[in-house]
Formats: structure tokens, C-alpha cells, sequence
């Protein structure tokens, strides 16, 4: 079977001028007679471009002046400033492209599949384009069912006549979902076995598998009747991550391998990243042709939406254990050093190293900035700065402090990810031994610097701050996933979605997930807040108060209006 690549030097041009909407809008009503002849879809050119079009929605750090999933979301306890306060939803909006972008996807999915059913392509074939399309509209359809609940399941495209479909009641959630597992099984079975960062491949549709049915898995075991709808059942979770470890196991069979360091995988350029070990799928960047600004936001002057005490506080010890059990150094105050900035240095050398590669080695905060190489006057909510996502080595400085003009590369499938799935799944149902650990986050620990650890070792650690009813087991591996993941493509609050622990983002029960660095020590010229003991007040917006109705998002208004029999979830009503 032919290899192909996702996007050619001309193709990511052309991606970055022209909406995919473009190829909606123009073959909406009617279905223009190029795509809808059987010969145009019997041409492996224009199917590769069709299947193209769909790579734009992958938005890794995001494109120009429009951000990415990666650092921009900050409605977790990871992170915290005076913009991201409050809740995604305050009120039922009146639009929302959150409710309309992936039925568009999945219109475009399903020209595709369609297509395919009238086709002279050779069966493999078919079969492969199909798959990309039926995984991408898995993709699409789980994003709706994770903000919504019960969403519409459309499987054709649809005419603008159709009454009993466009304007139906949706669909159970949990049949939505059994569908987005059909389609991804058939991805995984027929999509070409290819080993590009930038093709659609059989090791891409087992990633995005993997994380899916851990999702779901776990969703369905910790969900409640009350703010999710429907009741736990354990026999849809054990389905699910059963499914999970059999799509991470057919990953980890595969020729990747972990970085050396942490953030390589987050700093690279285009031929570096193409050529990482570690990384399944990329989003690609290029100077003068796609750029973004994630790097910009967390290296120049604007103010930094910075780590959180909580998050630091998770990190665990040099001897692989927690605050509260480790017999390392815990004080958490700066010093002075002479070159007159407050350095944390010494906290940073006894902890995790992914600690010391997300943050900086310095304190810096409204009134007392610090230079990271190159870029001057950096300012962070919290204390505690990001550099995770900035490769000080490019030049020039405007390609790292300009919006606009970044253009290192967004991994959006890796390896270190897969172990956290795995093993998570595998302590979900069980059945994790000590050989699933060496295979999986115990590499993730020696790269971390921690000692390596069995499921018995694991068991023994009685950390108190253990805060969600799960075994001591269960905490550390979700640790070892919220260090690892830190900032990344909004895991964090999907995650805390599908544990049911949305509580925990109420800064007024759980204060540290307001709160930053210790600046006891350090000058105070402009009068940051602080607590009593010395720690930043990272929220300038006040409380944030758990509702239960975040669970899920409100239908917006005016699909209501349209159709009403779509209903408005219950507690938004």
C-alpha cells in the first residue's frame, strides 16, 4: 500500500490560509458533482485530500493568533490566574462551537465514508480511507459525548430534508459511545501500518484508542446518577479498559522508545520531532509558514498563568516519596542569591526532575521580575514560571517572545502518555503487576530521576494528601499522570471529569489550588497577595465554587431552538 504523509511543505500552506470549512460550505447543499461522482473518490489524490482536511482540527499549540490545547487550559488545579477563574460555563450560552465544529468534522467524515461505498479503489485501500474517516469522527463524537452526555449519533450525511434526524431527540450516551468503539476498532484494524510523525497510521488509531476507553472506563465506574445522568456500571468500565490495555499494548509492541530528558519532545522543530522516538503523531510548525504562540505566552511579558502550590506540591521526592513521607529537605522558601533574585534551586535538585524542566530555577512574580535566557521581565501569576514549552536556543528572540511567530512543534500522540494509560487501566481492573510497571511508568521514574517501584511499594505509600476515596495504589499512578502531563492538551480537567472530582477545582475548600510559590524572603514592591504563611494568591478573580452541574455542558440556546426536542441537560435547566 502507497505511504503518504499528511502534509507536504505546500499542503501546510495552503492549511494555514484556507478554513476546512472551506470544503463543507462548498459541498454542503447540494453535494457538488466532483465529490459526489464515484470517479472523483476512485482517484487516491483527491481521497488523501479529503482525509488531509482533517489534520487542521488536531490543533497541538494551536495556529497564529489562535491557542492551542496545550498551556491555554487552565481550569485545573495545576495552574492558576487572575483570567481563567471561573468555570467553563456560567450560563447557557446562546451559540457554542464546542456543540457545532464536530458535527461539521463529522459531516466532512462522512462524505468521506460514503465515498468510499461507491469507490474503485482496491478493497485495502477503501478500507484505510474509511478507517481515517471513522476515526476522526470517533474523535469527534467523544468530544460531544464527554461535554454533553446524550448527543445525536449521525451515521450518513444527512439532507437538509431530513426532519426525523436534524431536529430527533438525541442519543443514550452510553450507545453513542459503543458506536465511537466500533469505529475506532475498525480504524485500528484497516489503517495502514505506517511509522511517519505526520501520516494517519495503525499505531495513531491504537493511541487515540487507548485514551478513549480509559476515559470511558473509568467515567462509567465513577459516574453518578445525579450529576452524570446514568449510575456507575462496572461490567461497560471493565469493557472499556480491557479494550484500553489491548490498543496501549499494541503501541508499546511497536519500535518507540522514551527520550532521555522530559521536554525534548515539547521544544523540537519540525526534522527533530519527525525524528523523536518517543512521539507517535505531531502537529507541524514552520518558520514563515505555520506558526503559533504557545512559546510567546511563557516567554515574554505577559504574565504567565503559572503552577500552582497543589501541583508543586505532587511532585514527589528524590527517595520516591511524598511530602509529607519523605525524609528530603521540605522547606519551600526561596533564597536570596546575590545576583538578586529568589532561587529555588534547592528545592528543585531533591524533587522529580520533570519538576525542574516545567518551572524555572527562580521566583518571579508582579514587582520582581526574572530573565530567562534572551527574555527579559518575566512576570508569573503564581510565583512559579513555565518553561516547559520554550527551546531557548532559537533565534531570533522574536521567534520566542512575538505571538505569531513560534513555531516549534506540538507532539500529539507519545509514548510516556501510553505508559500512564496502560498502567492505569491495568490498576483499574486489578490485574497491574510488577512486570506491567517495568514496562510502563517505571521507565517514566528512571527518567525522572525516582526509584524504580512494585505494585507492593506502590501500595505502602499512605500518602495523606490522598483526597479522592482511591486506593494508595490508584493515587500514585494518577500522580506519576499529573506530572507527567502537566499542561498538556487539557488532560488534567478531563481527567478530574471522569475520576468524579470536579470538587476539587473549589479553591475555597482546597486553597492550595489558589495558591503559589512561598515568597517569604523576597521583596514585595507592588503588594502581591499572600496568604499568612508567605504563599502567592495566584486567583485575583475571587472563589470558585463546585458546581455539580459542570459535569456537563449546557446545550447551547440556539440548537434549543431549533430543536427542541434535543432538551436542555437537567441542571442547567
Amino acid at each position: 500500500m502507497k505511504k503518504y504523509q499528511i502534509f507536504s511543505l505546500a499542503a501546510i500552506a495552503c492549511a494555514s490560509l484556507a478554513s476546512c470549512n472551506d470544503f463543507l460550505d462548498e459541498n454542503r447543499y447540494p453535494i457538488s458533482v466532483e465529490v459526489d461522482n464515484p470517479l472523483f473518490w476512485s482517484e487516491t489524490a483527491n481521497c488523501d485530500k479529503q482525509c488531509d482536511q482533517l489534520y487542521s482540527y488536531y490543533s497541538g499549540y494551536g495556529r497564529g493568533n489562535t491557542l492551542g490545547e496545550f498551556y491555554f487550559q487552565t481550569l485545573s488545579d495545576d495552574q492558576c490566574g487572575g483570567g481563567f477563574v471561573q468555570w467553563n460555563n456560567t450560563n447557557v450560552p446562546a451559540s457554542s462551537s464546542n456543540y457545532t465544529t464536530p458535527y461539521q468534522v463529522i459531516r466532512h467524515c462522512e462524505y468521506i465514508i460514503a465515498g468510499m461505498q461507491v469507490s474503485s479503489l482496491d478493497a485495502a485501500v477503501r478500507a484505510n480511507y474509511e478507517g481515517i474517516a471513522r476515526l476522526n469522527r470517533a474523535q469527534q463524537y467523544f468530544s460531544l459525548v464527554k461535554m454533553y452526555g446524550d448527543v445525536k449519533w449521525v451515521d450518513k450525511v444527512v439532507d437538509i430534508t431530513d426532519d426525523g434526524i436534524l431536529y430527533a431527540e438525541r442519543d443514550n450516551r452510553d450507545e453513542v459511545m459503543d458506536k465511537v468503539l466500533a469505529d475506532l476498532t475498525y480504524a485500528c484494524e484497516n489503517i495502514s501500518a505506517q511509522s511517519g510523525k505526520l501520516s494517519w497510521s495503525k499505531d495513531m488509531a491504537n493511541a487515540i484508542k487507548s485514551y478513549i476507553c480509559l476515559w470511558e472506563g473509568t467515567f462509567c465506574r465513577y459516574r453518578t446518577q445525579a450529576e452524570n445522568g446514568y449510575a456507575p456500571d462496572e461490567a461497560r468500565a471493565k469493557k472499556f479498559l480491557e479494550e484500553s490495555v489491548k490498543a496501549a499494548e499494541a503501541v508499546m509492541s511497536q519500535n518507540y522508545s522514551l527520550n532521555d530528558d522530559y521536554r525534548t519532545k515539547y521544544i523540537s522543530l519540525s526534522a527533530d520531532l519527525q525524528k523523536n522516538n518517543e512521539v507517535i503523531f505531531m502537529r507541524n510548525y514552520l518558520d514563515g509558514v505555520l506558526m503559533h504562540s504557545t512559546e510567546s505566552y511563557t516567554a515574554s511579558s505577559t504574565i504567565i498563568s503559572g503552577l500552582t502550590k497543589d501541583l508543586f506540591d505532587a511532585y514527589l521526592f528524590s527517595d520516591g516519596l511524598p511530602k509529607a513521607l519523605t525524609s528530603c529537605d521540605t522547606n519551600d522558601k526561596g533564597e536570596m542569591g546575590e545576583d538578586g533574585f529568589l532561587h529555588i534551586d534547592k528545592l528543585l535538585a531533591v524533587r522529580d526532575k520533570r519538576l525542574a524542566e516545567t518551572t524555572d530555577p527562580c521566583v518571579y512574580y508582579s514587582g520582581f521580575q526574572w530573565t530567562r535566557v534572551g527574555a527579559s521581565g518575566l512576570t508569573s501569576s503564581t510565583g512559579y514560571g513555565v518553561s516547559k514549552f520554550d527551546n531557548t536556543s532559537i533565534t531570533p528572540l522574536s521567534a520566542r517572545t512575538n505571538t505569531t511567530k513560534n513555531y516549534i512543534c506540538a507532539p500529539l500522540l507519545w509514548l510516556s502518555d501510553i505508559y500512564c494509560q496502560f498502567a492505569e487501566a491495568k490498576a483499574e481492573l486489578g490485574t497491574l503487576t510488577d512486570a506491567d510497571l517495568n514496562k510502563s511508568i517505571n521507565k517514566i521514574f528512571e527518567r525522572s530521576g525516582l526509584p524504580t517501584r512494585t505494585v507492593a511499594e506502590l501500595s505502602a505509600i499512605a500518602d495523606p494528601a490522598n483526597n479522592m476515596g482511591v486506593s494508595n495504589l490508584l493515587w500514585e499512578i494518577r500522580r506519576c499522570r499529573r506530572c507527567e502531563l502537566v499542561m498538556d492538551k487539557g488532560y488534567r480537567y478531563w481527567d478530574l471529569v471522569r475520576w468524579h472530582q470536579l470538587d476539587k477545582l473549589d479553591n475555597s475548600v482546597y486553597p492550595n489550588i489558589a495558591l503559589g510559590a512561598n515568597m517569604a524572603g523576597g521583596p514585595n514592591p507592588n503588594g502581591v497577595a499572600t496568604d499568612a504563611a508567605g504563599y502567592i494568591n495566584g486567583y485575583y478573580g475571587g472563589v470558585r465554587t463546585y458546581e455539580p452541574r459542570q459535569y456537563l455542558y449546557p446545550i447551547p440556546q440556539n440548537q434549543l431552538n431549533l430543536a427542541p426536542k434535543l432538551e436542555q441537560n437537567p441542571l442547567w435547566k
